[in-house]
């Protein structure tokens, strides 16, 4: 009886040692991390690490328009420039790209919408002028219209200087592949842009659920939508130039890619718009954090993207940066990939962000 005692006992204090190893590795490990999350969040304003791709704005002359229709929630209604820095500066974020959130610019009038559209993206890129190099701007189009969002894509590239344009997910009931806005995309492939993309609620599936708004399951799954679309129409092999980012780590998107991936095998017409695969696709894109620094979704985002294509952002002001720092920070990342997620990999898709 006493041998097997003392195998035990060295047994045990191997598992000791080896743990005590392992918790040093990982105390080592998070203090670089801590490190790095906390660089630069009590620094002068504007000195801050993160790069921020999902932050809205509210222009007064849109909140001016809208309010009236009763479309707006109430922290769009109350947002400024000053609560949008304010905020930046609490968590260290360098540069917020602006962007329009839903409901959007569209509601049935195309002159309306070019007219709105320009509006906000004026006022934006005066925002960004007058705080170097706090903004960046996403361009609103007035999408469904596609002549005025060829108009706008021109206006915003070249005389803004935009970093980029801003889609919806679906407009009534079409999603980004559809055939209609092929002249769109054609446009955005040929000038090598970057494509941000804000989920909405299509007309087939609001208010489902009673007491659930749509950006709790609907936001999610009309991500997932239109990257179904964009990939199985053969719009993303057709167009591979354009730099599409997705909201919310690509919704629920990384829970059905075995799904997805699957479906060429049972569609063999699915086939030639998916040549390299279904992954291949999927893993060109890029993905921000916003509302998604929970280890669930980032844990299943990482299972279908490597590192390099994870962006950070906030939804402010329906969220704060604040969040969206202490929840990566709290996930486990490396120093080197929370340095990308936050910063590098934005500024390696937007060399032109002011920075």
């Amino acid at each position: 009886m006493t041998e097997p005692r003392i195998r035990n006992s060295r047994t045990i204090e191997r598992l000791s040692r080896r743990d005590f190893l392992t918790g040093l590795t990982a105390v080592a490990s998070t203090a670089a991390i801590v490190r790095w999350a906390a660089a630069d969040t009590s620094a002068a304003p504007g000195t801050g690490r993160c790069v921020d791709v999902h932050h809205h704005l509210a222009p007064p002359g849109y909140v001016a328009e809208l309010a009236p229709k009763k479309l707006l929630q109430p922290v769009s209604l109350n947002w400024t420039p000053v609560k949008s820095l304010e905020d930046m500066d609490k968590a260290g974020v360098a540069t917020a790209i602006l962007s329009i959130t839903t409901p959007g610019l569209w509601f049935g009038d195309n002159d309306a919408a070019r007219r709105l559209a320009r509006q906000c993206n004026e006022y934006a890129a005066k925002l960004a002028a007058d705080h170097p190099p706090r903004f960046g701007l996403f361009a609103a189009m007035p999408m469904p219209d596609v002549d005025g969002s060829l108009k706008e894509i021109a206006y915003a590239l070249d005389t803004l200087k935009a970093q980029g344009v801003g889609l919806f997910t679906s407009y009534s009931d079409r999603w980004l592949g559809d055939q209609a806005f092929t002249p769109v995309m054609e446009e955005l492939h040929r000038r090598k842009a970057v494509c941000y993309t804000h989920p909405t609620a299509p007309n087939c599936c609001r208010n489902l659920v009673p007491d659930v708004p749509p950006p709790i399951i609907e936001y999610g799954t009309d991500t997932s939508r239109t990257i179904a679309s964009l990939v199985f129409s053969g719009t993303a092999k057709r167009f591979p130039d354009i730099r599409f980012i997705f909201s919310h780590a690509g919704g629920t998107m990384p829970f059905l890619a075995e799904r997805f991936t699957r479906l060429p095998e049972g569609n063999k017409a699915l086939e030639p718009r998916v040549p390299n695969g279904v992954l291949s696709e999927l893993q060109r894109f890029y993905y921000d954090v916003a509302q998604s620094t929970h280890p669930a979704p980032l844990a299943a985002l990482l299972k279908v993207v490597p590192v390099s294509q994870i962006l950070f952002g906030t939804d402010f002001p329906f969220r704060t940066s604040m969040d969206h720092v202490r929840g990566l920070a709290a996930y486990g990342f490396s120093a080197a990939d929370l340095r990308a997620i936050e910063r590098d990999n934005a500024l390696r898709l937007l060399p032109s962000l002011p920075t």
